[in-house]
């Protein structure tokens, strides 16, 4: 029996900062989460992932990303996107300073 289909969400880093970024349902880079497309459908994920993927010259590291529907948009169900949507662990500044 197959696994059942796991919101997701396509994220990615950003090529030039290296952000994390996600994608939005008109398909362009956003580096809040809230504002990602939650993906419910398996072939429309695996579509879009593909698509994503060929933007090699704003984004590297493209993958669909485990979540679930929340009040304010997506929300992580794995430790790992929690921790990339806090942005960077090495100091204090950017999405860091902002919370």
């Amino acid at each position: 029996m197959a696994k059942a289909f796991t919101p997701k969400v396509i994220t990615a880093n950003a090529l030039a900062e290296g952000d994390v970024v996600y994608l939005d349902a008109n398909d362009v880079w956003v580096r809040d989460l809230a504002q990602a497309d939650l993906i419910t459908d398996e072939a429309v994920a695996d579509a879009r992932l593909v698509e994503a993927s060929t933007q090699h010259d704003i984004v590297v590291g493209v993958y669909l990303a485990d979540m679930k529907a929340g009040e304010n948009g997506p929300e992580p169900v794995h430790f790992r996107e929690e921790f990339r949507r806090r942005g960077p662990s090495n100091y204090f500044h950017g999405k860091q300073a902002a919370v």
